[in-house]
């Protein structure tokens, strides 16, 4: 399989892969005790927190739908922001805020370590699994998170993780959904690389982003892993389509196709990664797909 560099926002530099023990070495991580500022109290709105991980000041964001109380259950979707950049791009880029007051869920969005996460390719070597893992636990706790109903997204580097997450953080997500990324690099390449708990996926595919075959390849190998049989692919808008495989644990894994879309986020007016012309608005369809599921592993 060809390992790329990683479609980015602007030429990768600094960043190293992590490809010891196959990619597999967090598959189920021992976590630390994380200590979260004091601080932190739950309420509507934006509010910036963080926790020590690792001898580690590691900060996100959290979003609340306005009304909300921690006595309220609120589903949580996990949304990583691509590299280089932050929470706050995170937000700008996908409109999860807007679509959160309106269907009332909680959005966290963590900020990986200089600027990037240590996903499947890229970015450095911080234990961001491990962090993840303990700011979902922390809302859950604190925020009264719905813990069968967390959820991640994210699109470049924030998609290569959200398959991380869901092959390292096992019993923790229900379904992901990777915009523009992939189950890509020599962690994909080991085969006993997979989730060992039921995760869906929904995924969207650019025709034009230069990392297609790659991204292509990560879908295929997954399926193949655990038995996924797909049906026959639906118009959705245009040339835009629609797989959707059924998988052997149960879990589903559901493909957008948009052949002239690059590696965008469908819908976004943002100027840099956002495709207003796309055809769909990926926040909406992954807020529908998400809805529909809810992890059903202890």
């Amino acid at each position: 399989m060809r390992i790329a560099a990683l479609a980015l926002l602007f030429p990768l530099a600094g960043c190293s892969t992590n490809t010891d023990d196959g990619g597999a070495r967090n598959e189920n991580p021992q976590k630390p005790s994380a200590t979260p500022p004091a601080t932190e109290t739950p309420r509507p709105g934006d509010q910036k927190a963080g926790l020590t991980w690792k001898g580690k000041q590691r900060h996100y964001t959290v979003h609340a739908p306005p009304g909300y109380t921690p006595s309220e259950q609120l589903p949580l979707v996990v949304v990583m922001h691509p590299y280089p950049a932050d929470a706050t791009y995170a937000a700008q880029l996908t409109g999860f805020n807007a679509k959160a007051d309106k269907e009332r869920f909680l959005v966290a969005y963590p900020n990986g370590m200089n600027q990037g996460y240590n996903a499947l390719i890229c970015c450095g070597d911080e234990d961001d699994v491990g962090f993840i893992g303990a700011m979902t636990d922390r809302l859950v706790d604190t925020w009264n998170a719905n813990p069968r109903r967390i959820y991640a997204t994210g699109i470049s580097n924030g998609a290569d993780m959200s398959f991380k997450l869901a092959v390292e953080l096992p019993g923790t997500l229900a379904a992901i959904a990777p915009v523009s990324g992939g189950y890509i690099g020599a962690p994909a390449e080991n085969p006993t690389y997979m989730p060992k708990t039921p995760v869906s996926v929904a995924t969207f595919v650019g025709g034009l982003d230069g990392y297609h075959d790659d991204f292509e390849q990560g879908i295929t190998l997954w399926s193949e892993r655990l038995g996924c049989k797909a049906g026959r692919p639906e118009k959705v808008e245009g040339e835009i389509t629609r797989t959707s495989a059924k998988c052997r644990d149960r879990s589903k894994f559901l493909t957008y196709r948009l052949p002239d879309m690059g590696h965008k986020w469908p819908g976004s007016n943002d100027p840099t990664m956002g495709d207003s012309e796309a055809g769909v608005n990926a926040t909406d369809l992954i807020w529908e797909f998400f809805t529909s599921h809810q992890r059903t592993s202890p």
